[in-house]
């Protein structure tokens, strides 16, 4: 069995680890799932225990605009970032068995399956509804432009000799996956890149058992002064690109018949934590108690669904950081079958001149929804004063432009209640904002939100997703956890509001109480 998960490739990249110098201890064992689409994953084979370090990475091993062959084309064409960092990919690719980086590569997917690399079809009936379906299709115009206007122009310069069957846009937009799925940020003069061994640990959310520290490198690269990172250590968890299109070794003691961390006769490795202290290197150090025999995790941080399948093409059962965003649009939507359009305009101003305001992404604002459904408290607060009467509506718009300062702005929305704070909204200024009109307002909105995901049901997508195979059926699955994932907060919300409506009817009956 060991030796069948030994793959060829897999003996490669060892063999190439060690002519790079990146160390690792012979505690981990690399598993090959191909030709699955599970790829590789990284077992113990024995107790490792919090504070050991586990691997030294060479950051000059790492593949990056300034160690790839391509950086005088990469900096002469002005690129940089991750689209740089995609034309270093390509190009070291399009080299083959001669690229300083092939026994890396060839353990690596032609793509990672992330929706950007979906057919629009695909896009539009797997993704229809979720937080995810008007995004992914901005980024295919994006990231087409961003092939069209920079990559195109080297492939027509004869002084670069560029072969163009690596560089057409579906080679970087598989490049553009990898990077996305699997580059960390190594120091100030590397920038991003891709991390040998580091990026063959698979994600699991809030369960990290390994860390990431990037040492900033003391060397000095010529003609680099300037460039050249503070001394200051720059620690990371996780991989890397928070939005596709937001910018354009094995050395002697570790190698694989070393006994110097073998396994000891109680289960426990033995000096896991020799490797040094190479202010060159990445290292990667154990953070809590691994078992022998278990999966080794890093994390991408602490994120929903539908960032996951974003940058990386998977999704987590029963994932406490899901959410589900309620566009502001969708709110005025709401407002306008209520009122006119002054009336909305005029509330939507007051809320603004309140300083309040939404979350901002890519153009679009927007209110969260959490994982257990209670809304974003500015949503509340702006339902509240949508629905405020015209009276009580006319004093507060006063006293707001008389205000010298807004900073009790909840106070002046709830009157009578001074000791609310802005900064810190409790729990109990929340109720007092689920009157009977935000509790109504907020059932609308989900009826909304939800009929964005067509005629299916609930229960049919939850169907769905128990006959549908997470191997055979990835990209159906992963949307139809997604889409479950989000209806379900959409569900939350519905009974966060309910159960305000009767937690305030039960603060009613006990206020007559005491007035009898």
């Amino acid at each position: 069995m060991a030796a069948a998960a030994a793959t060829r490739r897999v003996r490669a990249f060892k063999r190439w680890m060690k002519s790079q110098g990146i160390e690792h201890s012979d505690a981990l064992r690399l598993i090959d799932h191909h030709p699955t689409e599970e790829g590789i994953s990284v077992i113990t084979l024995c107790d490792l225990h919090e504070g050991d370090l586990v691997a030294t990475i060479p950051k000059v091993s790492c593949l990056t605009i300034k160690t790839s062959g391509a950086r005088d084309l990469i900096e002469s064409a002005g690129l940089d970032g991750y689209l740089g960092l995609s034309v270093a990919l390509m190009y070291e690719k399009s080299l083959g068995q001669s690229s300083s980086w092939f026994g890396y590569l060839q353990l690596l997917p032609e793509f990672e399956p992330i929706p950007l690399l979906w057919t629009l079809e695909e896009v539009e009936s797997l993704l229809l509804g979720t937080e995810l379906h008007k995004i992914i299709k901005e980024d295919m115009a994006l990231v087409y432009d961003d092939w069209k206007e920079c990559i195109m122009p080297l492939l027509a310069s004869d002084s670069f000799g560029l072969n163009p069957d690596f560089f057409g846009v579906e080679q970087y937009l598989a490049a553009k996956s990898l990077i996305a799925s699997r580059s960390f940020e190594i120091d100030d003069y590397h920038g991003f890149g891709m991390v040998p061994l580091a990026d063959l640990f698979n994600h699991k959310t809030g369960a990290e058992d390994v860390h990431f520290t990037s040492v900033p490198s003391t060397l000095m690269f010529e003609n680099d002064e300037e460039d050249s990172p503070t001394n200051d250590v720059n620690e990371y968890v996780g991989s890397a690109e928070d939005n596709l299109i937001c910018e354009e070794a094995e050395n002697t003691g570790y190698g694989e018949q070393s006994t110097q961390n073998a396994q000891s006769a109680d289960g426990s490795c033995s000096d896991t934590t020799a490797f040094g202290d190479d202010p060159a290197v990445l290292e990667m150090i154990i953070v809590k108690d691994v078992k022998s025999g278990t999966e080794v995790f890093n994390t991408y941080g602490y994120v929903g669904n539908a960032a996951l399948l974003h940058r990386y093409g998977f999704t987590e059962a029963d994932n406490p950081f899901d959410i589900v965003n309620i566009d502001l649009e969708l709110v005025l939507q709401w407002s306008s079958s209520l009122f006119s359009g002054r009336h909305s305009r005029m509330r939507l101003s007051l809320w603004r001149r309140l300083d309040y305001g939404g979350c901002v992404s890519q153009n679009s604002e927007y209110f969260e929804i959490s994982s257990n459904g209670e809304p974003q408290v500015e949503l509340l607060i702006l339902l509240y004063i949508i629905l405020l009467p015209e009276e009580p509506y006319r004093q507060l718009d006063l006293t707001v432009s008389t205000a010298g300062s807004l900073n009790e702005s909840l106070s002046l929305i709830l009157p009578g209640h001074s000791n609310i704070e802005i900064e810190e909204v409790p729990e109990a200024s929340k109720d007092l904002l689920m009157t009977k009109g935000v509790r109504k307002a907020l059932l609308a909105i989900a009826n909304i939100r939800e009929s964005f995901y067509g005629s299916n049901s609930f229960e049919d997508d939850i169907d769905l997703l128990r006959r549908s195979c997470r191997l055979r059926e990835r990209k159906k699955y992963h949307s139809l956890m997604l889409r479950t994932s989000e209806r379900r907060i959409i569900q939350k919300l519905r009974a966060y509001a309910a159960a305000a409506g009767a937690q305030l009817s039960r603060a009613v009956v006990r206020k007559k109480l005491k007035r009898i």
